[in-house]
């Protein structure tokens, strides 16, 4: 009896005994590891589309398939031969306010149409402004930030890039993430 008191209450409390914190998730690159923080509160749709490609192990063996000093580094699409991966269907487009594409957030990759985001995903090295929501600009959903191993990812925007096939800012050098696992 004390224990279903205990669930009603947790329950009219809003805790269904999930944790509040956000999940961490590692990303291992040819380069060295990245941390990053993912924003489960803030960017619930964006957040459990990421891990469900995490959990399925569809980030392994791809590629950092654009970098561009002075902006950003992108993946999760491409294999290091140029063959896009297939993807679940496109999410709708979250953003907010206080979720800035700023240097050191992940923010998830899309076409022009807002709703198209899959698995590609960027992680911006400069605060990228004109990214943000605003009037007449539909943004780019931050979902995440690096907590360590910022380091590699100044590394891995600094590799010589160039054209391949349709794709500019292609590493010459193939940067490639090994693993996107949960820590």
């Amino acid at each position: 009896m004390k224990y279903y008191l205990l669930c009603a209450l947790l329950v009219l409390a809003g805790c269904t005994g999930t944790t509040m914190e956000n999940p961490t998730i590692i990303i291992e690159t040819n380069k060295g590891t990245i941390t990053a923080e993912l924003f489960a509160q803030d960017a619930p749709v964006t957040t459990e589309n990421f891990l469900r490609y995490v959990d399925e192990q569809f980030f392994d063996g791809t590629v950092f398939h654009r970098v561009i000093p002075d902006f950003m580094i992108q993946g999760g699409g491409f294999t290091p031969d140029g063959t896009q991966k297939d993807t679940h269907a496109p999410i709708r487009l979250e953003t907010s306010p206080s979720l800035r594409n700023d240097r050191g957030t992940l923010a998830m990759a899309r076409t022009n149409n807002p709703n198209s985001a899959t698995a590609q995903f960027f992680i911006n090295v400069v605060d990228n402004d004109f990214l943000n929501a605003g009037p007449g600009n539909d943004g780019y959903a931050v979902f995440g930030r690096v907590i360590s191993g910022m380091d590699v990812v100044d590394e891995i925007v600094s590799v010589d890039s160039s054209s391949r096939g349709f794709h500019q800012d292609w590493p010459v050098e193939d940067v490639i993430i090994t693993s996107i696992t949960r820590s």
